[in-house]
């Protein structure tokens, strides 16, 4: 029994090009998703470490009163914990911008104090601003969580424009995946012209069409899935490997809902494509009649 010939040829040359672009544009949008998602986790956990953190500094007092001052705080309600740094833990601090040298001891230094208190609790900062004033101190009080709405705003700008990378790919890519069906609808013509006297109705048509480039799309969002993955592994891996720090900068992690966006990277490819065809062969039918 003959084998039935399918109407558009199985394999075009000029489609691996296509190929590439696409697989190329699924990869670098991968990559976007990935990264707007874990800014998510990065605003999250960083926000987590510096609620209920403070850091109070006594200026023009020795050791002693500072001792009696960290006394003073731990009696506030909502404090849970204080501790008075030595010069060791303050050149430690310091050891990023001053070298692990440290700093010279005739170099005056305010006495620190760090603060673990009740993250429900508010105004904290100015209640043990207080307390100290009352007690004669020279004091400042820095709440680290002050710093987290800065934090939270730059990773949400961060987030915004990763998501509009990941628009902009998508679109460029159902707007690459609708030119070429145009373009091969124009080198088939004549199968086409057949297919109308036979009487094949558009959506028929169009149908050929949504196969052919539902399994392109499909094809090149794996393989640019694949590649996100590989360099999403390759950078968490060299990070691990050199021992590197990113600081407040998200990082790119591979939990389930990572795997989840690269498992749906594919997909959405193949539907995006697969519409993209269909709309431009029914749009391109009803022109020429």
């Amino acid at each position: 029994m003959a084998r039935e010939t399918p109407l558009l040829p199985v394999e075009d040359a000029r489609e691996m090009a296509l190929f590439f672009v696409v697989a190329a544009l699924c990869f670098l949008a991968s990559l976007a998703a990935l990264t707007a998602k874990s800014t998510y986790g990065a605003a999250k956990s960083w926000t987590a470490e510096v609620e209920g953190e403070l850091t109070v500094t006594l200026q023009d007092v020795d050791r002693r009163a500072a001792e009696d001052a960290k006394k003073l705080i731990e009696k506030v309600d909502g404090v849970r914990s204080a501790h008075l740094l030595s010069k060791d833990e303050i050149d430690k601090l310091l050891e990023p911008n001053f070298g692990n040298r440290g700093l010279p001891d005739s170099l005056p230094l305010p006495q620190l104090i760090a603060v673990t208190a009740d993250p429900s609790i508010r105004d904290m900062g100015p209640t043990l601003q207080r307390k100290l004033t009352e007690a004669g101190y020279e004091s400042a009080v820095d709440e680290h969580a002050d710093w987290a709405g800065d934090v939270r705003r730059m990773l949400a700008i961060a987030r915004i424009v990763a998501l509009t990378a990941v628009a902009l790919l998508g679109s460029t890519a159902v707007a690459v995946i609708a030119f070429a069906t145009h373009a091969a609808l124009l080198a088939r013509k004549d199968i086409v012209d057949v297919l109308h006297l036979a009487g094949a109705r558009d959506r028929f048509i169009a149908s050929l069409f949504e196969r052919r480039f539902w399994v392109l799309g499909l094809r090149a969002g794996a393989v640019g899935a694949l590649l996100a993955l590989g360099a999403a592994a390759a950078t968490i891996f060299a990070v691990k490997a050199h021992g590197a720090r990113t600081g407040l900068l998200p990082e790119l992690s591979l939990d389930f809902a990572d795997l989840l966006v690269l498992v749906m990277t594919p997909v959405i490819a193949g539907f995006a494509a697969r519409l993209a065809a269909r709309i431009t062969v029914i749009r391109s039918l009803k022109s020429v009649m």
